[in-house]
């Protein structure tokens, strides 16, 4: 680039004026008789002035080979003492104010000037305000000219766009829109490395051809637009030619391996991984959006996945990327498919956080209002069979292989494969790898898929009692007893029928549906109606029948029913009136509680330490016009001590339950009743029986798992030992609903046990004689004691080695983990002699 002479006078003046100022806006160098006579002179003596600013920076001198200086900087450079000082910033400012006027740049200038700002260095935008100014002028005079970009200027602002994507933090990336906006045909990707996500699809977009890479590029650069809660009718019709430049079998494949890479760590570049960065998220949520475009069961679920990996939790932060689980769960709300609906059913259960609850919500109510449906039926609707050819069982021919994908539990399949004779082969026969790849990977995807959904299910329906559903026969047969799926969680349920006013309660076995006493039952037709069996309703020689039934057949219930806690009122209750300190005064694990009111369906925030007040934990009942209040606040005041290094308590107090109507105002602490505008809660007998009881049961379930009593290595008494008297007073008192049902089930199931010789029940505990002690397992806690003056034994349970145990006898339900502990506990103390952990040999 050619200098003229006066613009080489006027910059060496400016230099000389500014040596060794850091000028940080023009403002400071406006009134200097240099910069005077620049902002003076002709603007083709301007122009050159901007030439050498873009061109010589203040890069060091070390550099002068790689670029075109004038001579006399060399000269001058050479002049200056050393150590030779730093030249000053001032002209790349008086550059930024020049380029505000209209200079007469060509476009092969307009070119140069880009790769000059593209090898600044320390590039920024706000050190270097004529790179900012570059890009408005830039897009002025194409926006102005009746010229398209020529190819070399596409490539220039591509390459910077490229370079600005070094820039840390977000602050460059308007003008890397702008720039490949401008670019054209040579977009690079929009994406800053250091996320796992991010680094692998910049490595896929090194390999890709260039077509291709630039195809990605635009794709890329509208996602990135994707700022809004949704995208607008324009946003997804210019998506279209995009996306099909891309292909859409290559954006399928491309996102399969992208989006489970977005919840982990990168590469170095960012180390203290805190989330995905915002420009990032709008990406994620543009990639989203385009997904809604797209039917096809691979990226449903992929969405699914991604949803819940994008509300999962960062410490100190909270869900890492909310913005793109909510595109997620918009983009499956608008693909008009049965896999689609199901990924949405199976986040309705799975995702607990309050935000992400109500787009899903909506989500599932337009569906349901596309589908001419009621939206209570959508989520039963929406349950895929998986390929499954009856209740629990799928088969296909492959070849001359058959696979065979059974449903085992409520969490476990099996895949095997059986030869032409029928003989079992017990690895995948490399015939089905090389000819039928494609169903083979289904077919895993689908095993997979039914392990998250059964759960899921589980949940769903142990959630159904409040809701008093009640079925056409004829629907309930095709939703749940006959579903492929759903089937093998309702062949294990107790239901009611109800045709007339004959009323029969009954249960799926040897291929009918038969009653307590194993009758079939008969009469049913398109006139009856089906509810769930709930045990408040039935007199307690029915509800001990049915015990029998399952323990007699071995039938193991997804969840407790027949087993199921009622809680009724007590006379300390009645007394009170309006509240229930039945669950008072207990000190709770706060995340603990907060994950379990999410799983049953209760609002809960969690408490800090520097916020006063904190609605109660609640469960709204619209069916009931009612609303559920648990009471607790945090514990302590001390920080670091009582809380995280976020200052949410650790530990909760737990207060009253009481209950409101639905609508009636929310509380954030204890009032005087009477007030005015003070409401007095519902008292306790107005409350129908069956929600007295499912609430009590879940703030019992809240209190017994969440409870520190149930932590073994609180013995000290916590904290301080703040807590000792409450440890060991919970630790070995007197039983809740729950543990008294424990206690009912190990009283029948202990006698069939190989140790049954040495174990006996006395009062809250089971007696366990081992060779070395008598131990005293608590049926609340699992806490234990041992001969020969009650010292406590501290042994923290094994998880897995629990669940082996449980898994090798009969339990009449799931979901008692603590009963699973009990019996490995047990199970352990009678063969005390052959204990190897040192932890426990020290202690007995």
């Amino acid at each position: 680039m050619e200098y003229s002479a006066r613009a080489d006078e006027l910059y060496r003046q400016l230099l000389i004026a500014t040596k060794d100022k850091d000028v940080c806006d023009f403002s400071e160098i406006a009134s200097l008789p240099s910069v005077e006579d620049i902002m003076s002179e002709k603007k083709a003596i301007q122009r050159d002035f901007v030439f050498l600013a873009f061109g010589l920076r203040y890069l060091k001198y070390e550099d002068r080979n790689s670029t075109d200086w004038p001579e006399w900087f060399s000269t001058l450079y050479e002049s200056l003492p050393n150590p030779r000082p730093a030249f000053s910033k001032a002209p790349v400012h008086v550059a930024a104010r020049l380029l505000k006027r209209n200079l007469p740049f060509t476009m092969p200038e307009y070119a140069w000037l880009a790769d000059s700002c593209t090898r600044t260095r320390a590039l920024d935008q706000w050190s270097h305000p004529h790179i900012y100014t570059f890009v408005k002028r830039v897009k002025g005079y194409l926006e102005k000219s009746e010229e398209q970009p020529d190819e070399q200027l596409k490539k220039s602002l591509s390459g910077l766009a490229e370079t600005l994507l070094n820039i840390p933090g977000e602050g460059a990336f308007p003008l890397i829109r702008t720039l490949q906006s401008l670019s054209a045909d040579y977009v690079r990707f929009p994406l800053k490395p250091g996320e796992a996500w991010s680094d692998r699809v910049l490595a896929d977009g090194q390999q890709m051809a260039e077509p291709l890479q630039n195809a990605w590029g635009a794709l890329l650069s509208h996602c990135q637009t994707a700022s809004a809660g949704k995208p607008s009718s324009k946003w997804l019709k210019t998506v279209e030619p995009l996306l099909d430049a891309v292909g859409q079998e290559t954006f399928v494949e491309s996102l399969l391996v992208w989006f489970p890479l977005v919840d982990q760590q990168g590469s170095t570049a960012n180390r203290n991984w805190r989330g995905i960065r915002n420009v990032h998220q709008d990406i994620l949520k543009g990639l989203c959006w385009c997904c809604s475009l797209i039917d096809d069961p691979r990226l449903a679920r992929a969405l699914s996945a991604l949803a819940i990996s994008s509300y999962k939790k960062v410490p100190g932060i909270g869900p890492h990327a909310v913005k793109v689980g909510n595109a997620c769960v918009w983009a499956l709300g608008q693909i008009p498919s049965e896999t689609a609906l199901s990924q949405l059913a199976f986040l309705k259960v799975k995702v607990k956080f309050g935000t992400a609850q109500k787009g899903i919500e909506k989500a599932l109510s337009e569906t349901a209002e596309r589908m001419q449906v009621p939206r209570e039926e959508i989520e039963e609707m929406g349950v895929p069979a998986y390929g499954l050819t009856e209740v629990g069982r799928l088969e296909e021919r492959l070849g001359d292989f058959t696979a065979e994908l059974t449903i085992t539990g409520t969490t476990t399949t099996q895949l095997v494969w059986l030869k032409p004779d029928g003989k079992q082969q017990k690895s995948v026969p490399a015939a089905v790898k090389k000819e039928f790849p494609e169903e083979l990977k289904e077919l895993k995807a689908s095993a997979k898929d039914i392990q998250k959904m059964l759960p899921a299910q589980r949940e769903r329906i142990d959630n159904l009692f409040l809701e008093q559903k009640v079925w056409p026969c004829a629907t309930w047969r095709e939703r749940y007893l006959d579903h492929p799926l759903v089937g093998t969680l309702a062949r294990r349920i107790i239901w009611r029928f109800q045709t007339g006013e004959d009323v029969v309660d009954g249960i799926w076995q040897g291929g009918q549906l038969v009653d307590r006493h194993s009758n079939p039952l008969e009469h049913l037709n398109e006139a009856t109606t089906v509810a769930l069996w709930h045990p408040i309703e039935q007199p307690t020689e029915e509800i001990i029948a049915w015990r029998d039934w399952l323990e007699q057949h071995e039938v193991q219930q997804p969840f407790k029913q027949a087993h199921r806690e009622v809680y009724l009122l007590t006379d300390a209750e009645r007394n009170t009136g309006i509240y229930s300190n039945r669950y008072a005064a207990h000190i709770i694990k706060q995340h603990q509680f907060n994950a379990l009111c999410g799983a049953r369906g209760w609002k809960n925030q969690l408490r800090l330490l520097v916020d006063g007040s904190y609605f109660p934990a609640m469960k709204l009942l619209p069916q009931w016009n009612l609303r559920g209040e648990f009471w607790v606040e945090g514990v302590g005041d001390n920080y670091g001590v009582d809380t995280n290094e976020t200052g949410t308590f650790l530990y909760l107090s737990t207060d009253q339950v009481r209950f409101y109507p639905l609508l009636e105002d929310q509380r954030t602490a204890p009032v005087t009743w009477g007030v005015a505008g003070n409401e007095t809660p519902i008292n306790l007998e107005l409350i129908p029986p069956l929600v007295f009881s499912e609430l009590m049961r879940d703030v019992d379930l809240f209190v017994g798992v969440a409870s520190v009593a149930n932590d073994p290595t609180w013995s000290d008494g916590g904290p301080e030992g703040h807590y000792v008297d409450y440890w060991h007073s919970v630790s070995f008192g007197d039983l809740t609903e729950t543990a008294q049902t424990r206690k009912a089930i190990l009283q029948r199931l202990v006698p069939r046990l190989k140790i049954a010789g040495q174990c006996s029940f006395k009062d809250n505990f089971l007696l366990v004689e081992g060779k070395l002690h008598t131990y005293k397992i608590h049926l609340g806690s699992g806490n234990i004691l041992m001969s020969p003056n009650d010292a406590y034994l501290c042994i923290v349970p094994n998880q897995s080695l629990a669940g082996k145990r449980a898994n090798n006898l009969f339990l009449p339900f799931e979901g008692d983990n603590m009963l699973s502990i009990i019996l490995s506990k047990a199970f352990l103390l009678a063969e005390d002699t052959k204990i190897k952990d040192p932890t426990i040999l020290s202690q007995i």
